[in-house]
């Protein structure tokens, strides 16, 4: 059972959630329960013609998963119908919020298998009181995770950042030893929660072409080097420092299962190349398991029924997978 967020009624999140569970193949592999404002789904739907209907449930026990009909645990029974597209509200960002919140909650309490979650906004959130910088801090308080972690997935490149939203300066600081160390076993585990066995993960160094000799800076031999040197003590495939300026392109056709990037943009950017649409975010370090659109509220298109729903099917669906993967290997472990 995946609990599947509606995100912000003035963005694209209920048009995505809506279309992802026109697809058939969505009821054939989970039980999807979409958390947030019934009345937004409800607007949405009618405006892109789809055939669908809204079913409100007041709890998880009361859904009954028809295709064609979404059930909706909607437990703050707002109107949104009224609430204007394209802008952040504050509205909208109470809805978002407290339906990754409850999310979480139902997911971390096992009254659902995981959640994937449709986009929300910071400004809106912080509109509404809730001071968050995104979902991964959310996740990581209402699941009682201490170090939450994100994943960029576009089809075979997957990704683990070192540090993501602290600027340049401070990221060049966080490329130490335990910490490079730290991302690359988590990305071990996330691969193995991906199915993948004996995963191969490369890691890039900080500076152009990852020099031998410290030509551009020392980090690659003094911090990362050590680092997947400590990782390969203990079993794990992990090789580098690399070329950063190749690592992604080689990984993307298929040579590495995943990349360890060492500070946002190194990471993002690669993927992002690869189709926004395409691309899946993961919360990684958690005790829930969460899957995301790789996009924002695209207030811009918001209402016009132009979404395009890929990004929030395979989140959909590479939260069954990892569900489905982590339970085969808690079987074999017995």
């Amino acid at each position: 059972m995946i609990g599947v967020t509606l995100g912000d009624p003035t963005g694209v999140g209920p048009e995505v959630v809506a279309k992802a569970l026109a697809h058939r193949e969505i009821y054939e592999k989970c039980r999807p329960l979409a958390i947030g404002s019934s009345s937004a789904l409800r607007r949405i739907i009618e405006i892109c013609g789809l055939d669908q209907e809204v079913r409100n449930v007041e709890r998880v026990g009361d859904a009954e998963f028809e295709f064609g009909v979404i059930d909706v645990l909607d437990l703050w029974n707002v109107d949104h119908s009224e609430l204007p597209f394209k802008a952040p509200t504050a509205e909208g960002g109470a809805a978002a919020a407290t339906a990754v919140i409850e999310a979480v909650k139902l997911a971390y309490s096992g009254e659902t298998d995981g959640l994937a979650t449709a986009p929300l906004h910071k400004v809106a959130m912080k509109m509404a009181g809730f001071d968050y910088p995104g979902h991964t801090e959310i996740v990581g308080e209402f699941s009682e995770s201490l170090d939450p972690r994100m994943m960029l997935v576009a089809g075979k490149l997957r990704v683990i950042h070192v540090s993501t939203h602290v600027g340049l300066g401070e990221a060049v600081e966080l490329v130490k030893t335990p910490r490079v160390l730290e991302a690359i076993i988590i990305l071990h585990r996330a691969l193995l929660d991906l199915g993948i066995d004996e995963p191969k993960i490369a890691v890039p160094g900080l500076n152009p072409h990852a020099e031998v000799g410290n030509l551009f800076g020392a980090e690659d031999s003094e911090e990362i080097a050590p680092a997947v040197e400590q990782a390969r003590e203990q079993g794990i495939n992990a090789i580098g420092p690399l070329p950063p300026d190749t690592v992604f392109s080689r990984a993307a056709a298929g040579e590495y299962d995943g990349v360890v990037a060492m500070y946002h943009d190194q990471g993002h950017i690669p993927v992002k190349m690869l189709g926004i649409h395409e691309g899946v975010n993961i919360t990684l370090n958690t005790n829930v398991i969460r899957a995301s659109v790789d996009h924002g509220t695209a207030y811009g298109r918001a209402g016009e029924g132009r979404a395009e729903e890929t990004s929030m099917r395979l989140s959909i669906l590479v939260a069954v997978d990892m569900i489905n993967a982590r339970r085969i290997r808690q079987v074999e472990a017995g």
